[in-house]
């Protein structure tokens, strides 16, 4: 199975994983894909009607090592609106290149998806970020080092795609009445993709401060670099779990990341869920 190393997933993959995925989908055909981050699987869970969709059936998908991230897509409806929800994504620094970080963003872009929503679990940068904040993405820093679309274009991306808003105002603007609405307090920032696997030092936090960012992440960059290159438009939300290194002194777990997104997750389930009711995508 293609998946690790530079080598990555081409054409072929591409299209071979979207036949899998059509196969079992059936006559479903989902508007909408949402990327579960860390400590937000219990989302998929939400899914009626579910499709459950092993990544080991799609080929050039392999499986998450990462603890939080199930490895399957759930297929059905979410308030009423047909989704796709990935259940762990690859990252980069699990040894993936970011063609096969990126290639569910393909995948949902030749089902005819029309708006991918991602999320992370994320360290703050703004100090006036506290662990426990939600922060709708405004836009994003690609400091991997990688790009997705390096290479021969495939079919359906644009060469140069302008990345002048990555994630959309619209839908942004939507996701603030909703949060807003529901009493769910959010922020809005920058969010900063490194390619990990090693938690930040503190001059590099304070590095990532005076370049503009918000909230720092190991994920995220490359799918909505291929979403924009195919034309769908993006929503993105960063649980903040901790402040970054230095900012507090207080040091830092995986399992204190996950704990601290399950415990926001309940916030982002509500936002998500008004998003869909209200998008007008009928």
């Amino acid at each position: 199975m293609t998946g690790k190393g530079d080598g990555g997933s081409g054409k072929g993959t591409a299209a071979a994983a979207t036949e899998a995925v059509k196969r079992r989908l059936g006559s479903l055909r989902p508007r909408v894909a949402i990327v579960l981050g860390s400590g937000l699987g219990f989302l998929a869970s939400e899914v009626t009607d579910p499709i459950h969709i092993p990544y080991s059936t799609i080929p050039g998908f392999p499986e998450p090592g990462v603890a939080g991230h199930k490895g399957e897509l759930v297929a059905g409806r979410l308030e009423g609106v047909p989704v796709l929800v990935q259940a762990g994504r690859f990252h980069l620094y699990e040894g993936h290149s970011a063609t096969v970080a990126a290639l569910p963003a393909r995948v949902f872009a030749e089902l005819g998806i029309e708006i991918l929503i991602v999320t992370n679990a994320a360290g703050g940068v703004r100090r006036t970020f506290p662990g426990g904040t939600l922060m709708l993405i405004a836009d994003h820093i690609n400091l991997m080092w990688r790009n997705p679309l390096i290479g021969q274009p495939e079919p359906g991306e644009q060469r140069f795609p302008i990345m002048h808003e990555p994630y959309d105002a619209e839908l942004r603007a939507l996701a603030r009445t909703v949060a807003r609405e529901a009493r769910v307090p959010m922020e809005e920032g920058v969010y900063v993709g490194l390619l990990g696997p090693s938690y930040e030092t503190p001059a590099e936090v304070r590095m990532l401060e005076r370049l503009g960012a918000d909230a720092v992440g190991m994920s995220t960059v490359p799918e909505v670099i291929v979403a924009r290159s195919r034309g769908l438009r993006c929503l993105g939300f960063s649980s903040i779990t901790n402040p970054g290194a230095g900012i507090t002194g207080e040091t830092l777990s995986h399992e204190e990341v996950l704990a601290a997104s399950e415990k926001m997750g309940r916030h982002l389930s509500l936002v998500l869920k008004g998003v869909l009711s209200r998008a007008l995508l009928a």
